[in-house]
């Protein structure tokens, strides 16, 4: 399996969870999927009220540098332990 096929079955997974995963992990999760799909984060942090989406921003935002292939592969990697972890 390509690690993009492998990549996209990772994430149709994850949403399938028995057990919900940290904020703290859905956050890891959501900043590698968005580096690895879209790079680099292109927009401005949000606003000081929007709570949700800072912590979105940053966790997108710390994976900046990061390529669109190691993000794919860390993605996967953390996708596998909470799948094993949470069902």
């Amino acid at each position: 399996m390509t690690s993009a096929a492998e990549f996209e079955k990772a994430a149709e997974d994850v949403k399938n969870l028995k057990t919900r995963p940290s904020d703290q992990e859905l956050l890891d999760l959501y900043g590698l999927y968005k580096q690895a799909i879209v790079g680099d984060v292109d927009t401005e942090r949000p606003g000081l009220f929007d709570m949700k989406g800072k912590a979105k921003w940053d966790a997108w935002s710390s994976r900046k540098g990061m390529s669109k292939d190691d993000a794919m592969a860390a993605y996967i990697a953390l996708a596998k332990e909470l799948i094993s972890k949470l069902g």
